[in-house]
């Protein structure tokens, strides 16, 4: 399985992003997928996840309301929306894909996930 993340770019604070995850292959459209991102200096952190069928959904604190989650098994491609994106944000974000499939779980830790894409770089002036 390969992932493919794009979408990242420079926003200013207050503007939006809409991240996608495109995965080859036919192992997707059973597995929970999550987005992670790492900021300078920092560890990689849970964004959002959501669960193979799409109606489990997770979301750190720090992105709730602002970031959406959502997927189309069709395409074999997740996205994440970002809005009223904040400096903070600033990172670069991979996409993974949920080590068990048909798992009603949309997995908030970095083990639960096997494969993992090469991360997309967003950057948020203030």
């Amino acid at each position: 399985v390969q992932l493919q993340a794009f979408g990242g770019g420079l926003v200013q604070a207050g503007g939006s992003l809409r991240l996608s995850c495109a995965a080859s292959g036919r192992a997707f459209s059973g597995y929970g997928m999550g987005w992670f991102r790492q900021a300078p200096g920092k560890e990689r952190e849970f964004v959002a996840a959501i669960s193979w069928s799409g109606s489990s959904t997770r979301y750190a604190n720090s992105v709730k309301v602002r970031f959406t989650i959502s997927r189309d098994n069709a395409k074999n491609t997740v996205y994440l929306q970002m809005n009223s994106l904040k400096p903070e944000d600033t990172a670069v974000y991979y996409c993974a894909r949920g080590r068990y499939d048909y798992i009603e779980r949309a997995g908030e830790r970095a083990g639960e996930y096997d494969y993992w894409g090469q991360g997309t770089e967003v950057t948020v002036s203030s």
